[in-house]
C-alpha cells in the first residue's frame, strides 16, 4: 500500500477564496521547515510544549497552525492508503488491553503466584535454577524469560506489585495521550512477558517440552516425593519430567490470549518512533510492513481457530456445537442463558456463520482495500457478538485490535474531529509534506532498514506457524519461541457436551464421615455455584481462578495439585485465598475442620419453567466426590514434598 500522496493525486478541494491564494497556502504547507522558521521568527517561546519531532497542536499545550487568508474552507480529507490516524487508534487499543491485563495482575498475582500464592513463583524460579545447575544462565533465561531473575526475591509480593503498577502507569499514559515511543512499548511488553513466564498454569498452561505424569490415586492427600531423576516444577500439572512432550492439539489449558497480547504488543513497538512522543511524529509514517504484520496476525488467529474446529470435534462439522457452547463455555453470562434456548435452526446458522468468518473471510485481506475494510468490519462485529454472549476474558477485545489495521486514515477519519487544526487535518497535511520532502533525514533510512529487518524476522518465525496450520495434527495456542513473538492460535477445538463443576465444601464436624455433618459451600467470584445466583458480566476483566476451576472440572485432582493447595488455604482461612472467593461461609466463626471437593453436573434451567420460577438459573445433579475430605494435619506431608509454605491461620 502506498504511504505517500503525490501533489497531483488529488484535485484541490472547493475553496472559499480564489485559486491563487489557495495554491500559495498549499505551497506553504508543503515546504519542509517553513513552519519551524516562522515559529523561530516569533521567538523561542512560541514553540513551548513541543517535543522532538512533534508538530504544533499535537499534545496538550501545543497550538495548531492558523490557516492564512484565502485557504480552503474545509480541512483536506485524509488520503486513502495512509495510516497516521490508524496508528493512534491501534496504540490506544493496545494500551487499553495492557491496562486491563496489568489490572488483573495487580489484583490477583499475590494470591496466585505470590509468597502465599497457590503456585509461588519464587519456588518455581528456584526449581528452574536448580535444574540448570544452580545458575541463571542462558538456558534458564530462555526457558523462563523474565526480569524477575534480576530483581529482589526477598519480598516477591512487592516485586509483583511493582511490575503490575509500572505497567498500569505506562499503559494509562499511552491510552490517554494517544502516542508512545519504542521505549515505552518495549517496557510494557517486557513487563508483561516477565509476569506471563512466571505465571505457570495461572497464565500459560503446561510446560513446553515437559510431560505431565499423573500421580497415583490418593497421593494428593498422603504426599509423594519426586521420582528419582525427575525434576518437579511446582505449579504445573502433576509431575513434570524434563525431556518429554506435552503437546496436545486440543489441550484447553493453554491460555492463548497471553501469547496473543504479547505478540500484539510486540508489533506495537514498531508502530512508534524511537524517542519522539507525538501522535503525528515527523518523518515517521507507520510502516506498511508493521501494518501487514497486524493483518498477518488476525489472519492466523481466525484461520487457526477455524481449522482447529474443522479438524477437531465432529460437532463443528455436523453444525451442532452451538447446541452446547453457551451452557458449557468457561464462564457464561446472562445472555448465554437465553441464547442456549434458541431454536435448533438458529444454532446451525450460528455454526455456519462461524465457519464463514473464520475460514473464508480472512482471505479478504488480500483482495484489495475495500475487501480488506470489509474483513475488518466483519471480524469486529463477530468479536462483539462473542463478547455479548460470554465472558472470555479480554480475548475477544484483543482479537479486535489487529483488525483495526484493515482500516486506513480515510476509513477511520469519522473518529476524529473535522475542525480546523485537529488531528484529522494535520494528518492529511503531514502526509502531503512527507510526499513532497526532497531529502529525508538519516534516521528515516535507518528506520526503513529496521522495518525491513523486522519483516524478515516475522517471516522467519512464521515458518513453523504456517507448517502447523497446514498440519492435520494442528496444535493450537502454542509458542515456537521463548519470547512469544509469533505464535499459533485456536479456540474451542473441542466442545464439552455437559457442564461439570467442582464445588468446595467445608464442615466444622469432627468426623467428615458423620451423616449428620453440615457441609457449607464456598462460592467463587463468577463461575457457577449457587443455583440462584445470576451469571455475571465480567469481560474484559478476568478471574483466573474461576477459569482454572472450569479446567479442573473435566480433569482429575491428580492433574491439578493446586486445588488441594487451595483447600489447605481455605482450611487455614488465609486472607489471600479468601480474597479470590465470593463467599466464605465460615466468616466470623471458627475455621472449618475439613474441606472436600464435590463433582456436580450443571444445566441451565428453562426460562419460564419450574426452576426458573423459583429463582434458579441452574439445576444440578451430583456425580460423586472430586477429592476426599482433607484437614490441615493430613496435608502437612503433601506440602513438605512440594516445598510449599504450610498454611497458617490468620
Amino acid at each position: 500500500m502506498s504511504r505517500t500522496l503525490a501533489p497531483t493525486s488529488r484535485s484541490p478541494p472547493p475553496s472559499a477564496g480564489p485559486a491563487r491564494p489557495h495554491m500559495l497556502a498549499a505551497s506553504d504547507m508543503a515546504a519542509p521547515g517553513a513552519g519551524p522558521r516562522r515559529r523561530r521568527a516569533g521567538g523561542r517561546g512560541a514553540a513551548r510544549g513541543d517535543l522532538p519531532g512533534d508538530i504544533p497542536g499535537d499534545l496538550p499545550g501545543d497550538t495548531p497552525e492558523t490557516p492564512g487568508p484565502g485557504t480552503a474552507a474545509g480541512p483536506p480529507p485524509p488520503p486513502p492508503g495512509t495510516f497516521w490516524l490508524t496508528r493512534i487508534v491501534l496504540l490506544r487499543c493496545i494500551a487499553l488491553l495492557y491496562l486491563v491485563a496489568f489490572l488483573v495482575a495487580y489484583h490477583q498475582n499475590k494470591q496466585l503466584i505470590g509468597e502465599k500464592g497457590l503456585l509461588p513463583c519464587k519456588l518455581y524460579l528456584q526449581n528452574i535454577k536448580r535444574y540448570f545447575r544452580g545458575k541463571i544462565n542462558l538456558d534458564a533465561l530462555s526457558y523462563a524469560p523474565t526480569i524477575i531473575w534480576f530483581l529482589d526475591w526477598s519480598d516477591m509480593d512487592s516485586t509483583l506489585d511493582c511490575l503490575a503498577l509500572a505497567g498500569l502507569a505506562i499503559s494509562a499514559f499511552v491510552l490517554v495521550a494517544g502516542c508512545a515511543n519504542m521505549i515505552l512499548m518495549s517496557i510494557l511488553w517486557l513487563l508483561y512477558l516477565s509476569l506471563v513466564n512466571v505465571g505457570q498454569i495461572c497464565r500459560a498452561g503446561p510446560v513446553p517440552g515437559f510431560q505431565v505424569v499423573p500421580l497415583e490415586q490418593g497421593a494428593q492427600v498422603q504426599g509423594r516425593a519426586p521420582a528419582p531423576g525427575s525434576q518437579r516444577f511446582p505449579g504445573r500439572l502433576g509431575t513434570c519430567v524434563p525431556g518429554a512432550s506435552s503437546d496436545d492439539p486440543f489441550d484447553p489449558r493453554e491460555w492463548g490470549w497471553e501469547s496473543q497480547l504479547l505478540e500484539t504488543g510486540f508489533l506495537g513497538i514498531f508502530l512508534c518512533p524511537l524517542w519522539t512522543l507525538s501522535r503525528l511524529p515527523q518523518h515517521t509514517p507507520p510502516s506498511s510492513i508493521v501494518i501487514w504484520g497486524f493483518r498477518w496476525l488476525i489472519f492466523r488467529i481466525m484461520l487457526g481457530a477455524g481449522l482447529i474446529k474443522i479438524r477437531g470435534d465432529g460437532c463443528w462439522r455436523e453444525l451442532t456445537c452451538m447446541d452446547y457452547h453457551y451452557e458449557t463455555q468457561p464462564v457464561p453470562n446472562p445472555i448465554a442463558y437465553f441464547m442456549h434456548r434458541s431454536p435448533w435452526w438458529f444454532h446451525r446458522l450460528e455454526t455456519l456463520v462461524n465457519h464463514f468468518i473464520e475460514l473464508l473471510v480472512p482471505f479478504f485481506l488480500f483482495l484489495g482495500r475495500r475487501m480488506c475494510i470489509l474483513h475488518g468490519l466483519l471480524q469486529i462485529l463477530f468479536q462483539v457478538l462473542l463478547i455479548i454472549s460470554g465472558n472470555l476474558s479480554f480475548l475477544n477485545w484483543l482479537t479486535m485490535v489487529p483488525s483495526i489495521a484493515c482500516f486506513d486514515d480515510a476509513s477511520l477519519a469519522f473518529l476524529f474531529s473535522s475542525r480546523r487544526g485537529a488531528l484529522r487535518e494535520r494528518a492529511a497535511r503531514m502526509q502531503l509534506r512527507e510526499g513532497q520532502a526532497q531529502k529525508l533525514p538519516l534516521g528515516c533510512h535507518i528506520r526503513r532498514v529496521v522495518n525491513v529487518s523486522f519483516g524478515l524476522l516475522l517471516a522467519y518465525l512464521s515458518v513453523p506457524v504456517v507448517l502447523n496450520l497446514l498440519n492435520s495434527r494442528q496444535v493450537m495456542n502454542t509458542s515456537f519461541n521463548p519470547l512469544r513473538i509469533v505464535n499459533t492460535y485456536g479456540a474451542f477445538g473441542s466442545i464439552t457436551k455437559e457442564r461439570t463443576e467442582v464445588i468446595l465444601q467445608g464442615t466444622s464436624s469432627l468426623d467428615p464421615n458423620d451423616p449428620t455433618a453440615v457441609w457449607e459451600e464456598f462460592d467463587f467470584k463468577c463461575k457457577p455455584g449457587d443455583l440462584k445466583r445470576r451469571p455475571c458480566f465480567i469481560s474484559p476483566y478476568h478471574y483466573r481462578l474461576d477459569w482454572l476451576m472450569w479446567f479442573a472440572a473435566f480433569q482429575t485432582y491428580e492433574q491439578n495439585e493446586w486445588i488441594i493447595h487451595l483447600a489447605g488455604k481455605l482450611l487455614a482461612q488465609e486472607e489471600e485465598a479468601l480474597s479470590l472467593m465470593a463467599t466464605n461461609p465460615f466468616a466470623g466463626r471458627e475455621p472449618p475442620r475439613w474441606i472436600r471437593g464435590e463433582h456436580f453436573k450443571y444445566k441451565f434451567s428453562r426460562p419460564g419453567g419450574k426452576h426458573a420460577s423459583e429463582g434458579r438459573w441452574w439445576i444440578r445433579k451430583r456425580i460423586g466426590p472430586y477429592f476426599p475430605p482433607v484437614n490441615l494435619q493430613g496435608l502437612k506431608k503433601f506440602y513438605e514434598d512440594r516445598n510449599w509454605p504450610f498454611p497458617v491461620r490468620d
